[in-house]
């Protein structure tokens, strides 16, 4: 068992050029009993009288040798460390000195597998924690090919697209339920709001055949306050919905957009099982627009800003609805 105390133990006698570390008064006790302990046996120390020159009585200081640091007796330990007592074998064997504390960290081994810094007094850099793509990125998602065109989902970037959908937004149909009417400010502060986010909703162009005409908002509806009014399921996906010119409404475009958004969304995101929606309950024509593209009225729901319907489509019945 190592020494707890490095006091305990005879001293190394000092002469010219030895180490100047420790200046040790031993207990009477200790010393009255090796000098009558015998160490004389094959492989022991030497005799402690052979340290100090003659026999020390209890005591007595031990004085400084005048031999050199050749004629110094081995601990066992190393040079300049306190020798054991009679009968001792060193703490741990001759590899007491290498021996790590207790709870010390080994420096990692080099070689391909240690991290960079290893071993080197530096920090070890880590990996740090990797981001999920929380919707499976709608930007690269292909086009969609439909009776009006090919369709695809646009990212918005605010410097391009702010003028256009601050005029989408101050459209009186459009205000009545999404309260963004105003300068271009207010609708900065919305998009701002998800585009320094998470993730978690990505607000996008829908381009018909090259052409911006609607606006969408991808979101996980699992992490939406949403999910505090009805069973969320893990990955399940809104999404938000406004056309933005007026000639594409009212003839049948939201229904063929809503479809194959939702088509999109299950075909590239695996692990979502359905595509929710909830949109006011007071505007029948979304609600009609969803039911024709395949959703189904799960519920009535009372969120903070409006009564809405929540709308459905589960992937099980994407191919019967």
């Amino acid at each position: 068992m190592p020494p707890t105390d490095a006091g305990t133990g005879p001293a190394a006698p000092q002469g010219e050029g030895a180490e100047d570390t420790l200046d040790l008064q031993l207990p009477e006790e200790l010393l009255a009993l090796l000098d009558g302990a015998d160490t004389t046996g094959p492989g022991g120390p030497e005799p402690h009288e052979a340290r100090s020159g003659g026999p020390r009585r209890p005591g007595e200081p031990i004085p400084e040798s005048p031999n050199s640091r050749a004629g110094r007796p081995s601990s066992g330990i190393g040079s300049g460390g306190p020798a054991l007592p009679a009968g001792s074998s060193p703490p741990n064997g001759p590899g007491l000195l290498r021996a790590p504390l207790a709870g010390a960290v080994e420096p990692a081994a080099a070689g391909p597998s240690a991290l960079p810094g290893a071993g080197t007094g530096m920090a070890s850099r880590r990996p740090g924690p990797v981001v999920e793509d929380l919707l499976d990125s709608p930007g690269d998602w292909t086009p969609a090919t439909t009776p009006l065109g090919t369709f695809h989902l646009v990212p918005v970037r605010l410097e391009r697209d702010l003028a256009l959908l601050t005029q989408w937004m101050n459209d009186p149909a459009v205000a009545a339920f999404w309260n963004l009417a105003g300068p271009d400010s207010v609708t900065a502060a919305h998009l701002r709001e998800l585009l320094d986010g998470d993730g978690r909703s990505v607000p996008c162009l829908g381009v018909l055949d090259g052409t911006p005409m609607s606006y969408w908002e991808i979101y996980r509806a699992d992490l939406d306050p949403l999910a505090r009014h009805y069973p969320a399921r893990p990955h399940d996906t809104g999404v938000h919905l406004l056309v933005g010119g007026v000639g594409d409404r009212g003839r049948g475009v939201g229904t063929l957009l809503l479809r194959a958004v939702a088509d999109l969304i299950l075909d590239n995101r695996p692990h979502c099982p359905r595509v929710i929606a909830e949109p006011d309950l007071r505007n029948t024509p979304s609600v009609s627009a969803f039911l024709s593209a395949g959703f189904r009225f799960h519920a009535e729901v009372d969120l903070p800003d409006k009564r809405a319907a929540l709308m459905v489509r589960d992937r099980a019945l994407r191919n019967l609805l």
